[in-house]
C-alpha cells in the first residue's frame, strides 16, 4: 500500500478523494473469508502466501471473461518452470 488514509465515520464520511472507501475494504475480506470456509475449510500458515496469491489473483480479474483470465494466466507463466507429477495407481 503506498499510503494510510482515513475517513471519518462519526461525520457520514465512508469515502474520500485519496482513499478506495471502508466498503471495497471490507467486501474484500469479506469474500476472502467465505472463500477460505467455503473452498478450503482449513488452510496452512506454511501455504497461506498462496492462498492469498489465488484469492487476489480471482478477486483482482472478476469482471474479466474466463478465457481473458486464462490467457493471463499462460502469460504469467512464461519463463517459469512447471512441474508435472504423474500419480501412478498402486
Amino acid at each position: 500500500m503506498a499510503g494510510h488514509y482515513t475517513v471519518n465515520h462519526h461525520a457520514g464520511e465512508y469515502t474520500n478523494e485519496k482513499s478506495l472507501g471502508t466498503q471495497m475494504v471490507e467486501g474484500y475480506f469479506s469474500q476472502l473469508k467465505r472463500s477460505i470456509d467455503g473452498t478450503h475449510h482449513r488452510v496452512s500458515v506454511e501455504h497461506l502466501p498462496r492462498y492469498l496469491a489465488e484469492f487476489d489473483f480471482r478477486y483482482s480479474t472478476c469482471k474479466m471473461s474466463d478465457s481473458a483470465r486464462m490467457a493471463r494466466i499462460v502469460e504469467q507463466a512464461e519463463g517459469r518452470r512447471l512441474t508435472y507429477k504423474r500419480v501412478t495407481a498402486a
